[in-house]
């Protein structure tokens, strides 16, 4: 998928050919140099300057954080411009420190957002900046939907509130937000400690009747912080809510925020809710918010989308947490709701039943979040014990499940879950170890058997399919097809000797199976083999051109299915040994199969497809089945089979980074792996036209 720019507003005197020079005094900032100049998009450079030495000749200038230190004062000296660097708002997967980078950064020549003295690019942004493109519109709209839908804030690693939390009990609470006392932001934007008593009265006075709760800020207690509201509302029988609750679950639900300069009130206004501002924070004064105070600079009337695209497009920039590398907005804010959603689904104890412990690293991010505990045993009874004694559910790979397993868990109350390879998984094999960017987490039963209902199945009888959604299948079918991509990406590409005879021939795929896969044991129906299957095409298609294609486990010699030459050429007219399933599928025009993913992969690319299984992709009006499953009532589009399949079943990990991700993410990864591993073949095809511009959109959009 694209990632969509975040350009900074246009400064005149960045225009240069080489990169700004700024000399930094703090080495904190100095050490992060790196990480600013990427987020900068390589137009500046950081030079740490030692304390008592002179900025160098050709300096461009000093940097530093905020207006904390001596960098800003020095500036003004010297005649030099500052940068005042700072975190932005869409700021961290989880509460920042250590381990968790910030994603966004504000970055200003003219001041600081939270200092109301003076003015700011933000502000002149919003003053005076140009209306909203077309483009801009629909992105501010998808951002605001997507935080509001996610939950999204500055800090996100907290869970959502509980809709039935005993503290919106009588209605919706009137929420008075504290902050860190020292902060800068409150003295600069015109308030100090004495601000959150004025406010906490207020907000008692105005609301008669009101629950009014005290909501402390998420870092209070770390090390030596403190806020302000604590010791005031214990003062005032006022309710303290110091509960780890992701802000935006919470702020939607309010009755009225009263904020001195806090960040919550931009995110409440997200959120819909009624903002009372003591302070001037970057926010406020521009008609959207209750103010107390006023800016005479500040006479625009933005909508809040207008607000939301200067300061979240226009004003601040991003790194995605997939790669370190430049994106946008909406980037950063689909993969921080892909994270939290990891988190919600892996909340807990799981106890993993059945994957060898050499492949546990393989696995462990699809389970693993930041509330969540793994154990690891081959025993389903190792397993049942801790569940029994600790709570919490068993995670078992589906075709290693033991036959008793289900009937136990339901036993002693257990949740069983099956877990599977996904259907974009990997550049190399599962037998050979290739670590898969996709797994499945099943809580029915597994898309492979049609004997008991799926998530899968049950996904595609009763998903909604948003437009949204939709448009996200087609772009992600059309990266696919261009891409070339498969499930396991291994073979050949130079598959075009195998048509040589076909003439003007129908031509037909065949997919081999291993035998005893779990999909051809449990949905292969009356054909169980894959001669069978080749004797049906045959039978099905007689003047067709047929090439068979061998699996690429049973190539390997890694697993049973092998059919004699011989055997297989006298229902077919060419075998496809070691060939890749995309080059072939670009070249045929149908494909007969058991239940092999090949006959999805077929249908990405809108060709006819005709089952003798019930592979989960059979049963909806798109296949041509031998089949049938009772339970599949259901007329699905294409669009619609993809999104279940793809978008909503799969659980997706980014391989290099191990960060959780979406499909198109683990498309394009895999894509550029084929051209690195290939780079000289694939040189010569399409398909690298195709990677390099999805590469160039998405850091130059």
């Amino acid at each position: 998928m694209p990632r969509l720019a975040s350009p900074a507003p246009e400064r005149t005197a960045d225009v240069t050919d080489r990169p700004l020079r700024f000399g930094v005094r703090s080495i904190g900032v100095a050490l992060r140099g790196p990480r600013l100049e990427k987020f900068l998009g390589g137009r500046y450079r950081f030079e740490f300057l030692p304390p008592g030495v002179a900025p160098p000749k050709g300096i461009d200038g000093l940097a530093g954080w905020g207006i904390k230190g001596t960098a800003m004062a020095e500036a003004g000296r010297r005649g030099l411009p500052y940068l005042a660097l700072e975190d932005g708002f869409l700021s961290t997967a989880g509460m920042g420190g250590r381990g968790d980078p910030n994603l966004s950064l504000s970055a200003d020549r003219l001041g600081m957002h939270y200092d109301a003295s003076r003015p700011s690019e933000i502000e002149r942004l919003i003053e005076a900046g140009p209306p909203l493109t077309p483009d801009e519109e629909r992105q501010v709209g998808e951002l605001i939907a997507r935080m509001r839908q996610a939950n999204l804030g500055k800090y996100n690693a907290a869970p959502d509130l509980d809709p039935d939390d005993p503290v919106l009990a009588g209605g919706p609470p009137v929420i008075v937000v504290d902050q860190i006392a020292g902060d800068k932001s409150v003295a600069a934007g015109g308030c100090g400690p004495q601000t959150f008593e004025r406010m906490l009265d207020a907000a008692i006075a105005e609301n008669p009747g009101a629950r009014i709760i005290a909501r402390v800020h998420p870092v209070e207690g770390r090390g030596s912080r403190r806020g302000h509201l604590r010791p005031l509302a214990r003062a005032r029988g006022i309710e303290i809510f110091d509960r780890n609750v992701s802000w935006m679950s919470l702020a939607r639900h309010a009755r009225r925020i009263y904020v001195a300069t806090s960040l919550a009130g931009l995110e409440g206004l997200i959120a819909g809710a009624p903002v009372t501002c003591f302070g001037l924070p970057i926010y406020a004064g521009w008609g959207l918010t209750q103010d107390r105070l006023a800016s005479a600079r500040r006479t625009a009337r933005p909508s809040l989308e207008e607000l939301v695209g200067a300061i979240y497009l226009r004003y601040l920039r991003y790194l995605s947490p997939l790669d370190g590398e430049p994106c946008g907005a909406l980037d950063v804010a689909r993969l921080l709701a892909v994270r939290r959603r990891r988190d919600a689904e892996t909340e807990g104890l799981t106890h993993l039943l059945g994957v060898h412990r050499w492949k546990d690293f393989h696995v462990e991010p699809f389970l693993m979040g930041r509330r969540s505990d793994l154990t690891y045993t081959m025993h389903a009874e190792v397993a049942l014990e801790r569940q029994r004694r600790r709570g919490g559910r068993l995670v078992v790979w589906a075709s290693r499940e033991p036959d008793d397993c289900a009937a136990r868990c339901a036993a002693q109350g257990a949740p069983l879950v099956r877990m599977e390879d996904g259907f974009i998984r990997s550049v190399g094999l599962g037998a050979n170890l290739a670590p898969p960017s996709s797994l499945v987490l099943d809580h029915r039963g597994i898309y492979y058997d049609p004997g008991r209902p799926s998530d899968l199945e049950h996904i595609l009888q009763t998903a909604e399919f948003t437009p949204e959604m939709l448009k996200q299948a087609a772009e992600l079918r059309a990266l696919i097809i261009k891409a070339g991509l498969s499930k396991y990406n291994v073979g050949a590409t130079e598959v075009d000797e195998l048509f040589a005879g076909a003439g003007g021939r129908r031509r037909v795929l065949a997919p081999g199976q291993v035998a005893n896969d779990a999909s051809v044991v449990r949905g292969g129906g009356r054909i169980t083999g894959n001669l069978e299957l080749l004797i049906a095409a045959r039978e099905s298609r007689p003047d067709a051109f047929i090439v068979y294609k061998t699996h690429p486990d049973v190539e390997a010699g890694l697993r049973p299915g092998a059919i004699d030459r011989a055997e297989v050429l006298k229902y077919a007219d060419a075998i496809a040994y070691k060939a890749s399933i995309a080059s072939l599928l670009d070249r045929v025009h149908e494909v007969h199969t058991l239940t092999s993913l090949a006959g999805f992969e077929a249908l990405l690319r809108e060709l006819e497809v005709v089952t003798y299984g019930l592979p989960f992709y059979a049963g909806w009006g798109i296949t041509e089945d031998r089949e049938r499953c009772e339970r599949r009532q259901r007329q699905l589009k294409l669009d619609e089979l993809i999104a279940g399949a793809l978008i909503l079943y799969p659980r997706y990990v980014y391989r290099p980074s191990l960060a959780p991700c979406e499909a198109a993410d683990v498309a394009q990864q895999l894509a550029f792996s084929l051209l690195a591993a290939d780079p000289v073949g694939l040189l010569q095809k399409s398909r690298t036209r195709v990677l390099l511009s999805h590469w160039f959109a998405r850091r130059h959009r």
